[in-house]
């Protein structure tokens, strides 16, 4: 039984030039509505990784074309693949479902769905520019990371208390440490700030308090070097 399955597996599939060809054009498209959709969502994006975003559904499309069911060649691509190191990930989790996204769409063309790629791709690029439009998951009050440097003879503890009450902003201590020696401290907050808060005149009254040392106000949330 199981050499009339490997048999049968093993066996051949005929592949034509004109499939392969129309195969690899709409991976193609499909990879250029994908990294155009990318383009339009991501603000900051990387010209590199738009590039991938345009030839993974070809290099998918290719892949299961030349495996087809062929157990062993698809044993082989595997253990050829598995010797590859990328040297960057994504950064972002949006990065990583345009991968996965480009990947379905590659995998749906190999396999001979062009209909349903083309299908799957159209709606799920117009998903991607209904959310980027209505700014689902998007916070007003975004936390931030608010790092200052001040002198040993500052209380890091109340030094700019009362500060954040004034301008209306909510905080919490995350991370004490001395620099320089132990002559000065560096402390880093989480803070929200409210949609009144203006963040020159904040800033400013930190400045003046800290004696004019330094002020790092990250707008991503969350410091991670802890």
């Amino acid at each position: 039984m199981i050499d009339s399955i490997l048999n049968s597996s093993a066996a051949d599939t005929t592949l034509s030039l004109s499939h392969a060809l129309l195969t690899l054009a709409i991976a193609i498209v499909l990879g250029a509505i994908i990294s155009f959709t990318y383009m339009k969502t991501q603000p900051a994006y990387s010209p590199s990784f738009t590039l991938t975003m345009m030839v993974l559904p070809a290099i998918v499309a290719i892949i299961i074309m030349l495996i087809g069911s062929n157990i062993a060649r698809a044993f082989s691509l595997a253990g050829a693949f598995s010797i590859i190191r990328f040297r960057s990930a994504p950064g972002d989790s949006k990065d990583i479902s345009y991968v996965l996204f480009s990947m379905a769409a590659g995998l749906s063309a190999g396999v001979g769905a062009f209909g349903y790629a083309v299908l799957f791709t159209v709606i799920l690029c117009a998903l991607m520019y209904v959310l980027k439009l209505i700014k689902f998951g998007t916070r007003k009050d975004a936390i931030k990371t608010l790092k200052v440097t001040i002198p040993e003879n500052l209380g890091y503890e109340e030094a700019f208390e009362e500060i954040f009450r004034k301008h209306n902003v909510e905080y919490e201590l995350k991370k004490v440490k001395t620099t320089e020696l132990g002559s000065l401290y560096e402390v880093v907050y989480s803070v929200k700030m409210g949609p009144q808060t203006n963040q020159k005149e904040f800033l400013d009254a930190i400045r003046t308090r800290n004696g004019n040392l330094d002020i790092t106000l990250t707008m991503s949330p969350a410091v991670q070097e802890y």
